[in-house]
């Protein structure tokens, strides 16, 4: 059984940054790619960064190089830095994991997501 396990949300004020991670387990688990999704209130789910296992990534182009996602050397867990947080980043954010390298950015597999709120 797979599993995405989550953590680092939380309330932080604008400006400030986070690091949110994301560890895969389960026997049969070795994902194709990995990374992040996030959903505001009212609105869809987007891609905010992503990353195969040789090394393309995909990035939201309205982040502006304020996010930075890495992965570990198992290509297994991720890790998404974010830098200069802004209200409009406030959202769930979601781990999510893909197998096939015809759809990188399709999830098979999603963490329970975590709480991200930028406030003053």
């Amino acid at each position: 059984q797979v599993q995405l396990v989550e953590s680092g949300g939380g309330l932080v004020q604008p400006g400030e940054s986070l690091t949110l991670s994301c560890e895969g387990s389960g026997s049969i688990f070795v994902p194709y790619a990995m990374g992040w999704y996030r959903q505001a209130p009212g609105k869809e789910r987007e891609l905010v960064a992503a990353r195969t296992r040789t090394g393309v990534r995909n990035y939201l182009v309205a982040l502006n190089g304020r996010f930075t996602l890495s992965m570990d050397n198992s290509l297994k867990a991720v890790y998404l830095q974010m830098n200069d947080l802004k209200p409009e980043d406030t959202a769930v954010y979601y781990c999510y994991a893909a197998l096939s390298e015809r759809s990188p950015w399709t999830a098979d597999y999603w963490g329970q997501g975590t709480q991200v709120t930028v406030s003053s």
